[in-house]
């Protein structure tokens, strides 16, 4: 649904606005989430037959709404580009409507662009189709859509919807008394005082039926303009509460109880946990609890300082929806084990306001992370992270492996917590819904699939890993870069400052 705000003009303003557009308004349901904390924008990165190829989604902030997509080749060769936005599951996957032509970029040429309509909230896909010397090639990227924020009404638009409603009611007023007081006068009569009389009361009569109308518009107004702020987006929440020494208990709040029955597992986990120390950023766990009987989760925590952390956990749900639920807990110093697996905890310096952008970052062994950053990092603009892994001669190294079936993962944190990003190689996109958006292809088996799913278990992990990504707003963001070395996770992080 397109959820507007009041006029700016109040009174009768507001009446008309209401009367005059209460038959374009329809009510739809909006999912209680959405994926990363902050960060609406979907990136993603991917083969699309032969051509590698960049793709940003601007997603609406309210639905309906009109997404802005680019679709960016470096190699220069697609000519052609084609859009289609569908369902993500269900039968709305299954017929796609005709395809949206992409308008080659003013600014970029290697760039297509598109302004696509999205008329539902959920989880949607994005198909796009290219052309070039070497083929034909496909690629699906997954996009969650709700709304985000009511669209306030601008001034001249109310002025104009004033104006309208005083003429209409005006002439209407006008018909109603010439109607009452000459209907039944011959050609040439003048009208009589009685007849004179019969139609001021005629027009009084209307103006009373008018201004119940009004009234009553009003008031639906104010039910709906209610009802679509309640259908506002907002994070779903989730409780943390320690057991026993160091046994961290997830639950969903009564609200958001559905939110956590109806998972399917991402990279093979079906949640995963972030804690992070607040304010400082000096603590940072990567966790993956188990669900219990209940539904709830639970998780043994690793050896870790006190203090306030906040709580991000990704989860998705079995129509493929992402979702990135938050919460809050206090923790006192924890003596626990060693993370193993896919688990992993870093503790080191805090972050501090005024930080500058760092590129270089020491790891324990006495080898380095280097991120080799743009120049000037600015917000919402695309780019393509690269982080390289060296020894401590500065070398790069061999020994890198698949942590959870892909070279490493990032999360992209602001400074305030406001937003939240965990990113693959292959973007912000989660990997369960992107295998689902990549299944409905033609074949079942795009590149772009067996390069995310597959590739990454079976090939050596190059000592340098890129994340697509684009900070949300301006503002101080920690970065942590996490890749795997024989059997244990290490974890790189970076300050940035984004104008």
């Amino acid at each position: 649904m397109r959820i507007i705000t009041k006029p700016r003009l109040r009174g009768i303003a507001r009446l008309s606005h209401s009367l005059l557009v209460s038959s374009l308004l329809f009510t739809c349901s909006v999912l209680p989430a959405a994926a990363h904390l902050g960060s609406p924008d979907v990136f993603y990165e991917g083969n699309a037959g032969p051509y590698r190829l960049m793709v940003t989604v601007r997603v609406p902030q309210a639905i309906p709404g009109v997404a802005e997509v680019e679709v960016r080749d470096p190699s220069g060769e697609v000519s052609n580009v084609e859009f289609v936005v569908l369902d993500l599951s269900g039968s709305g996957s299954e017929f796609a409507p005709a395809p949206q032509t992409g308008r080659r970029s003013a600014q970029d040429p290697q760039s297509f662009e598109s302004s696509l309509w999205f008329m539902e909230s959920g989880a949607l896909q994005i198909r796009v189709k290219v052309m070039g010397p070497r083929g034909i090639g496909q690629l699906a990227v997954p996009v969650p859509a709700v709304a985000l924020q009511k669209l306030p009404m601008s001034i001249p638009l109310a002025a104009m919807l004033f104006g309208l409603m005083v003429l209409l009611i005006l002439g209407g007023l006008s018909i109603v008394a010439a109607g009452a007081r000459e209907g039944e006068l011959a050609p040439g009569e003048p009208p009589s005082a009685d007849t004179q009389r019969r139609g001021r009361r005629a027009m009084v009569m209307v103006g009373v039926v008018l201004t119940g109308v009004l009234y009553l518009g009003n008031r639906w107004w104010k039910v709906e303009d209610v009802a679509a702020s309640a259908r506002l987006y907002r994070s779903p929440r989730v409780s943390a509460t320690l057991q026993g020494r160091n046994v961290l208990l997830l639950k969903a709040d009564a609200s958001e109880e559905s939110s956590a029955n109806d998972l399917i597992p991402d990279h093979g986990h079906l949640i995963h946990l972030f804690l992070i120390r607040s304010p400082a950023m000096d603590v940072f766990a990567h966790l993956h609890p188990a669900q219990l009987a209940d539904g709830n989760f639970s998780a043994p925590l690793p050896t870790m300082p006190g203090g306030h952390y906040h709580i991000f956990a990704d989860i998705v749900h079995r129509n493929g929806f992402p979702a990135t639920m938050i919460g809050e807990i206090d923790l006192p110093t924890i003596a626990g084990q060693p993370p193993n697996g896919d688990d992993s905890v870093w503790s080191g310096p805090a972050r501090s306001a005024g930080t500058k952008t760092s590129v270089i970052f020491g790891l324990p062994d006495g080898g380095r992370m280097v991120w080799e950053s743009p120049t000037t990092l600015r917000a919402r603009a695309p780019e393509s992270f690269r982080f390289r892994v060296e020894d401590h001669e500065g070398h790069p190294i061999e020994d890198l492996e698949p942590y959870m079936g892909m070279a490493g993962h990032a999360e992209f944190v602001r400074s305030d917590l406001s937003a939240f990003a965990h990113v693959h190689p292959s973007g912000s996109v989660s990997m369960a819904a992107l295998q689902m958006a990549q299944g409905g292809l033609e074949g079942d088996r795009s590149p772009a699939l067996s390069e995310a799913h597959i590739a990454p278990m079976v090939m050596t992990i190059q000592p340098e890993v890129s994340f697509p990504y684009g900070f949300p707003s301006r503002g101080d963001y920690r970065i942590f870069v996490q890749v795997k070395r024989g059997g244990r996770i290490v974890t790189g992080v970076f300050d940035a400052q984004v104008q």
